[in-house]
């Protein structure tokens, strides 16, 4: 009988849609805690802007240390990959996510009810966080967990 054999958390790399897979389910989590935050902190009257850098202050820490041990199991020194993530997450949650919030914010009440919460706090935050995600997973891809010559993936 043969046994399948597993990458262990930390060790081996998987292939790229091994990453992409725990990539998302990490997201998830972190989208999750990003989500509520940021609704909490919005409907009892924090700006959405503020609402959102701290809903997403709350998110980076367990993301570093989710994707660096579960997403990509990284194996470099937590030197060299924190900056780099912290640059990377740091751009699209706090430069990437307030410019999506503010042109969909802007541009939903002239196509639905103005007054809607879902069209003034939610929707912006959705798609912000959908555009957040393809940024942050092609850098931590490519740049702050790559994939070292002759690994798998």
């Amino acid at each position: 009988m043969t046994s399948v054999r597993r990458p262990q958390l930390g060790g081996e790399r998987a292939p790229a849609h091994g990453r992409a897979g725990r990539f998302a389910l990490v997201g998830i989590v972190n989208t999750i805690i990003d989500f509520v935050a940021f609704g909490v902190l919005a409907t009892v009257g924090v700006p959405l802007l503020l609402a959102n850098f701290i809903s997403t202050s709350a998110g980076m820490t367990f993301g570093f240390f989710a994707h660096r041990a579960f997403s990509f199991r990284s194996d470099r020194p937590l030197r060299e990959t924190a900056v780099p993530f912290l640059l990377t997450t740091a751009t699209g949650l706090w430069i990437v996510q307030p410019v999506v919030i503010h042109v969909v914010a802007d541009l939903l009440p002239a196509v639905l009810d103005a007054g809607a919460a879902v069209t003034g706090v939610w929707v912006p935050k959705a798609c912000a966080i959908g555009v957040a995600m393809v940024w942050n997973f092609a850098l931590y891809h490519f740049v702050v967990f790559p994939s070292r010559p002759g690994a798998d993936g």
